[in-house]
């Protein structure tokens, strides 16, 4: 059974490999932005999110799997649709929202303390649970001719290394910039190790920089995949250029419009008060 069971993971973890790239930029970009002292703190809270994300999708995806399979794909597109609206709604921040200065962003850190860093670590979570539920979907996807024992071991093993690696390398990340500080204490600021210590706190800004904007690619091309397999009527639309392009397409267009949805209403309520 184990053998089987390994064999089952390891396959299901190939399929997975992508989404779990995804989940790898996403978090690492939301557990990054914090104090210091309060980055390893909010990241074991992501990671408790993460963990009770998955100990409610695999249960939940085998029980729907063997009664009511048909709904999967439903609950799949309402993921997309919200994963949709996360990337672009980072995207209008990115172009119509000035930058902020570092000491703003500091004071502004200061002012809403415990809020902000709740309010990101909640959001964190959300996302976490919608990727979670592509990557538990896939990895089932992978042992549906296999028995039942085989199913739950091989979701649960692929569920429990999706969250170990990613939030493990996302720690990694998170601390580079300590590490570095390290390396040049204990070199005295001389030799490779004061150099290579230099390298990683410089690096780590450029880092959360590229993890951000991949982070945001991640969620559209994530809910545009979800759309064009799950979407029947999609199937033969744009079918001339790549599938890649076609999954951004699909993506940007259905965050726009969640984002209408989204905002619409309380523009309208606010000129009414007005």
């Amino acid at each position: 059974l184990m053998d089987d069971v390994a064999l089952a993971s390891k396959i299901a973890t190939q399929k997975t490999a992508g989404i779990l790239g995804d989940d790898l930029a996403v978090n690492a970009e939301k557990a990054t932005g914090f104090l210091a002292s309060r980055e390893i703190p909010v990241l074991w809270a992501i990671t408790k999110g993460s963990f009770i994300n998955k100990l409610i999708i695999v249960p939940v995806a085998l029980v729907l799997n063997i009664f009511f399979p048909v709904i999967i794909k439903y609950i799949l597109i309402m993921g997309g649709f919200y994963l949709a609206y996360e990337g672009v709604e980072k995207i209008i921040e990115w172009i119509f929202h000035s930058k902020k200065e570092g000491h703003e962003l500091v004071e502004e850190i200061q002012q809403d303390g415990g809020n902000a860093e709740k309010s990101k670590v909640k959001s964190a979570i959300s996302t976490d649970f919608i990727l979670s539920i592509e990557i538990v979907i896939i990895a089932l996807g992978t042992v549906l001719d296999q028995s039942l024992g085989i199913q739950i071991a091989t979701v649960s093993v692929v569920a429990i290394v999706a969250t170990l690696g990613v939030y493990g390398i996302v720690a990694l990340i998170v601390r580079m910039d300590d590490a570095g500080y390290f390396l040049i204490k204990k070199s005295n600021n001389k030799g490779a190790l004061a150099l290579l210590g230099t390298g990683l706190v410089k690096t780590l800004p450029i880092v959360i920089r590229i993890l951000g904007v991949v982070g945001t690619i991640a969620l559209i091309l994530v809910s545009g995949g979800i759309f064009s397999h799950n979407i029947e009527a999609l199937h033969h639309v744009l079918t001339n250029i790549p599938s890649m392009l076609k999954d951004v397409i699909f993506g940007l267009a259905a965050g726009i419009v969640m984002v209408i949805i989204v905002t619409l209403p309380k523009k309208i309520i606010q000129t009414l008060r007005k």
